[in-house]
């Protein structure tokens, strides 16, 4: 007999496509998917069993007893490994989705497993990539787009963390096409995938050269929009507004009557000064008299 599961494995070959494990144990039922072109593996018991029936759609398409298949309704796409517990669906198409009855029985016919699968057959997804487009007012349309696939889910990330809302003007980081704000680059990625895939993609983008002006014109007019850098001509510094550089008249006259008063203050100490240091030395060289000048030497 396993001689007989080797040659079969010889000539169906090994699918190129997605391999994907099912379990068919599950409690209320199973739900498995399948990858278009690829293998899904049905995996029932660690041993073998007496009589096993497939049911699809009400209709029988496999059995096996006493060690032998007595129908197989899709022998040139599967095989069936008693010793593993294992059925295996190969080149998998679109109409293989649909619900399964899978019915194991032991020698004296009691029932092992009566379980109901829904498999699905999903087309994987090839290839992504990102293409964007600059707005009239700066802003980014970006599409995630994606070949093949199906009920696809799409996440953006940023720098390597989830796309955030403060960061979008339109679309949600779980749709396909999205809308940037003016101020937003650095990494994006795009990552879709469903059931049976999963692919991402990153890119490198800049703004579309918008720039925030917040400013007051030579007509003392308010402006504050998004316009394109290289054209701006509405203000003179487009990051700020213009500087109030009016000066008060009063603070100009303030200012200059406290600059005369400590001039005059200055100058008035400045002549003090010299008068009484003159008057210093006059009186230091007047010779002073003696106290007692019947004493002296010159009144002999």
């Amino acid at each position: 007999m396993e001689a007989v599961v080797a040659l079969l494995v010889m000539l169906l070959g090994v699918s190129h496509g997605v391999e994907i494990i099912c379990d068919v144990q599950q409690e209320g039922g199973a739900q498995c998917y399948g990858a278009l072109g690829g293998t899904v593996i049905l995996k029932m018991k660690d041993r073998s069993p007496a009589r096993f029936e497939i049911r699809k759609n009400h209709r029988a398409i496999f059995r096996w007893a006493n060690n032998n298949v007595s129908l197989n309704t899709i022998e040139n796409r599967s095989l069936f490994t008693p010793s593993a517990g294992t059925f295996r669906i190969n080149n998998l198409i679109k109409s293989d989705s649909d619900e399964y009855k899978l019915k194991i029985s032991d020698s004296g016919g009691m029932t092992l497993l009566d379980q109901t699968l829904r498999l699905s057959i999903q087309a994987p997804v090839s290839s992504v990539q990102l293409v964007s487009k600059c707005l009239s007012q700066g802003e980014m349309r970006v599409s995630c787009v994606s070949e093949g696939g199906d009920s696809l889910q799409y996440r953006w990330t940023l720098n390597g963390r989830t796309l955030t809302e403060d960061k979008l003007l339109s679309g949600t980081h779980e749709t396909d096409n999205i809308t940037l704000k003016q101020d937003v680059s650095g990494s994006l990625g795009c990552s879709v995938k469903n059931h049976v895939s999963d692919r991402e993609t990153v890119e490198i983008i800049s703004t579309c050269g918008f720039i925030f002006i917040d400013c007051i014109d030579s007509n003392e007019t308010h402006i504050s929009q998004w316009v394109f850098a290289a054209n701006n001509t509405l203000c003179v510094d487009p990051t700020t507004k213009a500087p109030d550089t009016t000066v008060d008249p009063s603070l100009i006259c303030g200012v200059q009557t406290a600059v005369a008063a400590l001039l005059f203050i200055g100058i008035a100490a400045y002549f003090a000064w010299r008068k009484n240091k003159s008057q210093r030395a006059e009186g230091s060289a007047i010779p002073r008299a003696r106290e007692y000048p019947e004493t002296s030497v010159e009144m002999v």
